[in-house]
């Protein structure tokens, strides 16, 4: 059985420092991605014996977006972005090649306060499905990440104050159900825990959110149908701090 853990860590360099490695050590698991490092390897002052690691930082702006993979085993290939250059030098995507699948770690743009951004988003969107597309001719994926949408009200607190608002447009939960159905992709958490309520993976640093768990799920292991028969738990580690998210981990066979 392979561990695959997902985490918005919200700057590494700030995750370190409250307990990151603690962290990997404890669950030791097989491959880890990561969304928001914002920084690149080299500013790093940390070792990860065990591991191979894959950086694609952001190239336009510091300190912005940026993912990573550490992984125990060594991909057969790994590739950078989707080929859409104004995405790809946000450093938001790392595609790893493993032998049963390819596994897509993604961090989806944020539409903005007012959905100044839903532009780019929804371009981002049909880019980053039919990138997915072209994957599955290969090898069955799986994709994890930070894809900043809450996908029905039972994913979120509070539904009905944010409709309309970003992560909980109609835009972008209408582009999650549409890569869902036209990739013939399963919701992992969902898929064992079709009604359980209150399964947050992030939550806002003011008003106590976290501590009120007024949260909302965003971090998702999406899986290829074809991968079903092999998938054993799909897990959202909330007592794990660090960051405004916390991991999501998927068990595979």
């Amino acid at each position: 059985m392979k561990k695959l853990v997902s985490w918005n860590v919200n700057g590494l360099r700030a995750c370190v420092g409250k307990g990151f490695l603690d962290f990997l050590t404890a669950e030791a698991p097989d491959v880890v991605c990561l969304q928001e490092t914002k920084m690149e390897r080299e500013q790093a002052d940390f070792d990860l014996p065990g591991y191979h690691e894959y950086w694609n930082s952001c190239q336009v702006r510091k300190g912005y977006s940026g993912t990573a993979v550490f992984t125990k085993e060594k991909p057969l290939s790994v590739r950078y972005g989707i080929g859409q250059e104004e995405v790809d030098a946000e450093g938001r995507v790392i595609t790893c090649e493993y032998p049963g699948w390819l596994l897509v770690t993604v961090y989806t743009p944020n539409s903005q306060r007012g959905l100044e951004r839903i532009g780019f988003r929804m371009a981002f969107e049909d880019a980053f499905r039919a990138y997915l597309r072209g994957l599955q001719q290969e090898k069955p994926i799986i994709i994890c990440g930070d894809m900043n949408v809450a996908h029905r009200p039972i994913d979120l607190k509070n539904p009905r104050q944010n409709i309309g608002n970003a992560g909980y447009s109609y835009e972008e939960r209408g582009k999650f159900a549409e890569l869902l159905a036209y990739c013939g992709l399963l919701d992992t958490f969902r898929h064992f825990y079709p009604e359980q309520e209150g399964a947050y993976s992030w939550w806002s640093y003011m008003n106590r959110a976290r501590e009120n768990n007024v949260g909302w799920r965003i971090d998702y292991f999406l899986a290829d149908k074809r991968l079903a028969p092999r998938l054993e738990d799909s897990r959202i580690l909330s007592q794990v701090f660090g960051s405004d998210h916390c991991p999501v981990e998927l068990l595979i066979g």
